[in-house]
């Protein structure tokens, strides 16, 4: 399960001031997909390398088969993606600029089952910095129960989260309420794997891959880089 904001309140407790007066021009959602705006994060950088840190190395050892495919398809769609090494994480202050640190802990949102993932808050000119995740550890000590395909897309939700992407739910019945599962879906049936609480592919092998809304995400982060001179 997943839901996400705040992984711990001091990196939150920035006010959030007005977007950036440039972000009138940017794209900040889409079929699918939706931007963080509300930390006022709108963009990635094209050329800043962007990596995937964990706070053990045991923790890299487990994570890095779960991350691989979905690097491999950042990286294609143009995001300067990879997996990294081990380095010290605190859940309450952001890392190194372009680092998303991966690290566990018991019920990061107070609910069994739910990870998180954000964005560090208030970058300069809206152009992403890195972020923190934090997957319960329950998963893996046999507490709470979970379905192989939704382990696989939460693993690589929550460092979407961080990248600068939101839930992109909806109210598609009109009933006046953005419900859990609410969102788009491909003809084959699948929604995106930022959909909220589970999204994604539910078979083999396309568990734990970006889908086409989720591309389109990163695509448009990269794109409102661009269209601000941001290389």
């Amino acid at each position: 399960m997943h839901k996400a904001l705040p992984v711990a309140a001091a990196l939150a407790v920035c006010a959030l001031a007005a977007l950036p007066t440039q972000a009138a021009t940017l794209t900040t959602k889409g079929r699918g997909w939706k931007l963080t705006t509300q930390l006022r994060v709108t963009s990635l950088s094209p050329g800043r390398q962007y990596t995937i840190t964990f706070a053990t190395s045991a923790m890299k050892t487990r994570y890095t088969p779960y991350l691989t495919a979905a690097v491999s398809q950042a990286k294609a769609a143009g995001l300067k993606l990879a997996i990294g090494g081990v380095e010290p994480v605190n859940p309450a202050k952001c890392g190194p600029v372009g680092h998303i640190q991966f690290t566990e802990l018991y019920r990061p949102l107070g609910r069994a089952g739910y990870s998180q993932g954000m964005p560090c808050p208030n970058p300069s000119k809206g152009v992403g910095t890195g972020g923190i995740v934090a997957i319960d550890s329950e998963y893996w000590d046999g507490t709470w129960p979970i379905p192989a395909y939704k382990l696989r897309n939460t693993l690589v939700h929550e460092p979407l989260h961080a990248l600068g992407l939101d839930h992109p739910n909806l109210d598609l019945n009109k009933d006046g309420k953005t419900a859990d599962y609410e969102c788009v879906a491909a003809p084959s049936g699948e929604t995106p794997i930022m959909c909220s609480p589970n999204g994604g592919y539910r078979t083999a092998p396309g568990t734990g891959r970006l889908t086409g809304f989720d591309l389109d995400g990163l695509k448009a982060l990269l794109a409102n880089a661009r269209a601000q001179g941001i290389k």
